[in-house]
């Protein structure tokens, strides 16, 4: 039977676990080390599929709890799926939704068969189910669906996370058993065990055991330190498969995924590029960079000399400060567009560096341009 996912490495770094490969999907075939942005409500923030394209853009992802509330999963299927609702050719990952139900409501109650908790539009109460989620990303019909799974508080107990890994096995199983489309979407599982190696370990082992397609690490990029997120990937990645995807889950900032990348890490995915340009925090080949600072008011030279997308081709630092200050619909577009192709261009040259097996040099570089060890634990 034909893979629904088929990933093949290419290159391997002679001094750490960064690798290269392709991802073959229903929807095309994709270069690891990927980053992926992220439409959460079927959309990139300000982002046409049009302009994906024109970044380079490979796959993105998009939510099940935020599309489960709205439009609908039924509206979705009806149109023939999210691929056509969206208008996007390419490959599709959804999440399950357990980081939404844990981080938007307030008030929930887990039980073995699911999670109650409350809308966080309109305070309707809400229950959802491995079932549930998995139902919800059939209909979807995205090329990489997500477990349902807790995604645990940090910090958090050993004696709570490992009650929390062992419901989260049972909810995986019942998840995979319900998938009704295993022939043209991946099921991944998510490995969680917070801090703890040994929980990690155990987690990791017993996913593997129930043979998914693809691994995700979860409950990073909640608050812990960078070094426990790093330790975190360590202790559960050494015993995921090497011919299966490794997805890293929420992490985005340049630090983050040089991280992952070193230890082996193939997919990540965050809003903090888009976020961070709506606010007019930008990333280039020069360092941070904040638009609406006023030394840029009469700056007509382009964000980043070095990027090859749209806004630094025909646009100047001085009129996207403008459009920034005058909240303009087109300023959070173009400056969006910057900080995604910033990223995506980071992947290309992560891969070809790994590709030549100078990883930690490219590494260094980048580091010193962003004076990486001097921002905080979060990076950028």
């Amino acid at each position: 039977m034909t893979k629904v996912l088929d990933l093949t490495i290419k290159h391997k770094s002679s001094d750490t676990k960064a690798r290269t490969g392709t991802l073959k999907t229903p929807h095309g075939t994709v270069e690891t080390p990927m980053f992926m942005p992220v439409g959460t409500l079927a959309t990139v923030k300000h982002i046409s599929p049009e302009d994906l394209y024109n970044i380079n853009s490979q796959v993105i992802l998009s939510n099940t709890y935020h599309l489960w509330l709205r439009p609908g999963e039924d509206v979705i299927k009806k149109a023939g799926g999210l691929h056509k609702f969206m208008n996007y050719d390419g490959p599709i990952l959804t999440d399950s939704g357990g980081f939404q139900v844990f981080s938007l409501s307030k008030i929930r109650e887990i039980v073995e068969e699911g999670v109650h908790f409350r809308n966080h539009l309109n305070g309707d109460k809400l229950f959802l189910t491995p079932e549930k989620a998995i139902q919800i990303q059939n209909d979807l019909g995205a090329d990489i669906i997500m477990s349902f799974d807790e995604c645990p508080p940090y910090p958090a107990t050993h004696e709570y996370m490992k009650e929390s890994i062992d419901r989260t096995l049972r909810w995986a199983k019942r998840g995979k058993e319900a998938h009704q489309r295993p022939h043209d979407q991946a099921l991944f599982g998510i490995v969680q065990g917070g801090e703890f190696e040994d929980l990690r370990k155990e987690h990791a082992k017993a996913l593997v055991e129930l043979d998914f397609p693809g691994y995700s690490i979860g409950g990073t990029s909640v608050g812990e330190p960078k070094d426990v997120m790093n330790k975190m990937i360590d202790y559960a990645i050494e015993y995921l498969p090497e011919d299966k995807p490794r997805y890293l889950m929420g992490v985005g900032s340049v630090n983050g995924i040089f991280e992952g990348v070193e230890r082996g890490v193939d997919m990540f995915d965050c809003v903090l590029p888009t976020r961070n340009a709506r606010h007019g925090a930008m990333m280039t080949s020069e360092g941070r960079i904040n638009i609406k600072n006023k030394q840029y008011e009469y700056d007509f030279g382009p964000l980043d000399p070095a990027c090859d997308c749209e806004t630094c081709k025909n646009y100047s630092r001085a009129y996207l400060r403008h459009l920034y200050r005058t909240n303009e619909g087109l300023g959070a577009r173009l400056l969006s567009i910057h900080n995604l192709r910033y990223l995506l261009k980071l992947m290309e040259d992560i891969r070809l560096a790994i590709k030549e097996d100078r990883f930690l040099e490219f590494k260094a570089e980048i580091y010193e341009t962003f004076d990486i060890e001097h921002v905080n634990d979060k990076g950028f």
